[in-house]
């Protein structure tokens, strides 16, 4: 997701060549259309600690997000960390929901930016999204959420991290069968290179 500016010219050329043959978006991975369940990645812009200034911003960013998004989809899992979030998410309008995504990030981008007096400040990079593909894809990418605080070394546990639904996805499955569902369905490079 951040290679770009890690490419030279060259390199940058046959992307861009190669984006263009395919009629793919030149400058972001392609948004599928349609409903279903999706993994969403938001990131704050070059990864720059914004959502998570304090953690009274973290706490009322939660609460917004879960409220905005539960009025139109079903929240499966979610984690918020200071840089970036990831949600499991089922979409009835996948484009639909990408579009309010982006006017919730233009008005928290507006606030955040007065609150601190860096008006014109680009907040976020954007909203990149998977469809889950089928219950193997569905069980990876919960225990990549839920271990994402762990893997960014915020916390040791999965549940003393505050902004996620690890605590109430092991209360709802219990330990034991969360340590299953974590042996069955591993991490292993999921996610290597673009949450960084």
């Amino acid at each position: 997701m951040y290679n770009w500016r890690k490419i030279n010219d060259t390199e940058k050329c046959k992307v861009m060549k190669y984006r263009k043959m395919q009629k793919l978006p030149w400058h972001c991975p392609p948004h599928f259309e349609g409903s279903g369940l999706y993994h969403l990645t938001a990131a704050n812009y070059e990864h720059k600690i914004i959502i998570g200034k304090d953690f009274e911003r973290m706490q009322q960013f939660e609460n917004e997000l879960l409220s905005f998004l539960e009025s139109e989809n079903t929240v499966k899992a979610w984690c918020i960390l200071p840089n970036h979030y990831h949600l499991l998410i089922d979409v009835e309008d996948l484009k639909k929901t990408l579009s309010n995504l982006g006017k919730f990030h233009g008005k928290l981008s507006f606030l955040w930016n007065k609150e601190e007096d860096k008006q014109g400040r680009k907040c976020w990079h954007g909203v990149a999204d998977r469809k889950i593909r089928n219950a193997d894809h569905y069980y990876a990418t919960l225990n990549y959420i839920h271990h994402n605080p762990v893997k960014h070394k915020y916390v040791r546990k999965w549940n003393d991290w505050k902004y996620s639904s690890a605590k109430q996805f092991l209360e709802e499955v219990g330990k034991e069968s969360a340590l299953k569902l974590w042996i069955q369905y591993p991490v292993l490079d999921y996610g290597k290179g673009w949450d960084d």
